[in-house]
C-alpha cells in the first residue's frame, strides 16, 4: 500500500497543476448541485406545484400515497439522479487521461517504469488517484444538495425519497463502480494513443450509456427503482472485473514505451 499511496501522491501533485482538471472537479459538482435546487425552487414558485397528470404512467408506482405536489417534485428531482451518477464518470476520465498519457508528454514515464513497482501497483495507484477525487466530489455535491434542498422548497416527502435505497445505491455504490469503469476504460485508451486530449475524447464515450438512461427516464421508458439499480450494480461489477484484467494486459511496460516513442 505504501507504493500505491506514493503513486497517488505523485499523481495528485502533477494532475492538479492542470487548470482544466481543477475546473472539471470544481465546476461540474457545482452545476449538478445548483440545477436540481433551481428546479425545486422553480416548481415551488408555481401555484399547485404540478400534479400527477404531468407524470408518465411508469412513475405512479413510485408515488404511492404521496401528495400530488410532492410526487411532481420527486419526478423532477429523479431526473437528476443520473446526473449525480454521471459525475464520477466524467471527472476521472479527465484525470486518468491526463495522468497516464501525460506521463509521456512530461517525460516522467520512463523513470516511473524503471522503479521497483509492479504493473498492478502502478495501475491501482493511478486508478485510485482518479477515482477518489471524483467520488468525493460526487458525495460532497450530494450532501450539499440534501442540506440545501429544504431551503429551496423541497417537500418532506422529497427529502425522504432522496434517502431511499434507490438514491443511496446509486450514489454510494453504482457511482464509484462507474468511476472504476471510466478509469479503466481511459487506461485502455491511453495505452493506444499518445495525446491526452485524444485519450480524454475517446474515453468520454463511457458517458453515452448514461445519456441513454436520461432520455429513457424522460420518455417514461425507464424507471430507476431498486431492481434496476441492483441489476446495474451487478453488470457494473462484471464490467469492472473485465476492464481491470484487460487494462493490465494492455498496459505492458515495454509495449507502452515502444508505442509512445
Amino acid at each position: 500500500m505504501d507504493k500505491i499511496w506514493t503513486i497517488i501522491d505523485k499523481e495528485w501533485a502533477e494532475v492538479f497543476k492542470n487548470r482544466l482538471v481543477l475546473f472539471t472537479i470544481a465546476f461540474l459538482p457545482l452545476i449538478f448541485t445548483v440545477l436540481p435546487l433551481g428546479i425545486l425552487y422553480g416548481v415551488g414558485s408555481i401555484e399547485g406545484g404540478g400534479n400527477n397528470t404531468d407524470l408518465p404512467p411508469q412513475f405512479f408506482e413510485l408515488c404511492g400515497p404521496i401528495a400530488p405536489d410532492e410526487c411532481f417534485q420527486i419526478y423532477l428531482i429523479n431526473q437528476f439522479l443520473v446526473l449525480f451518477m454521471m459525475m464520477p464518470v466524467i471527472i476521472p476520465v479527465s484525470i486518468a487521461a491526463y495522468s497516464i498519457v501525460g506521463e509521456k508528454t512530461t517525460r516522467s514515464l520512463e523513470p516511473l517504469l524503471a522503479t521497483p513497482i509492479t504493473t498492478i501497483e502502478l495501475l491501482t495507484g493511478k486508478a485510485l488517484a482518479a477515482v477518489i477525487p471524483a467520488v468525493l466530489a460526487t458525495w460532497i455535491s450530494f450532501i450539499s444538495f440534501i442540506i440545501l434542498a429544504p431551503l429551496f422548497g423541497a417537500k418532506p416527502g422529497v427529502i425522504a425519497y432522496i434517502f431511499s435505497p434507490v438514491w443511496l445505491l446509486a450514489i454510494f455504490v453504482a457511482g464509484p463502480l462507474m468511476a472504476v469503469v471510466a478509469v479503466n476504460f481511459a487506461v485502455i485508451i491511453s495505452s493506444r494513443v499518445t495525446d491526452p486530449r485524444a485519450a480524454e475524447q475517446m474515453a468520454a464515450v463511457v458517458v453515452v450509456p448514461m445519456l441513454a438512461i436520461v432520455f429513457g427516464q424522460l420518455a417514461g421508458v425507464i424507471v430507476l427503482n431498486v431492481p434496476f439499480m441492483l441489476t446495474a450494480i451487478t453488470i457494473l461489477l462484471i464490467i469492472d472485473i473485465g476492464l481491470i484484467y484487460l487494462g493490465a494486459q494492455l498496459f505492458q511496460r515495454e509495449t507502452i514505451l515502444t508505442k509512445w516513442k
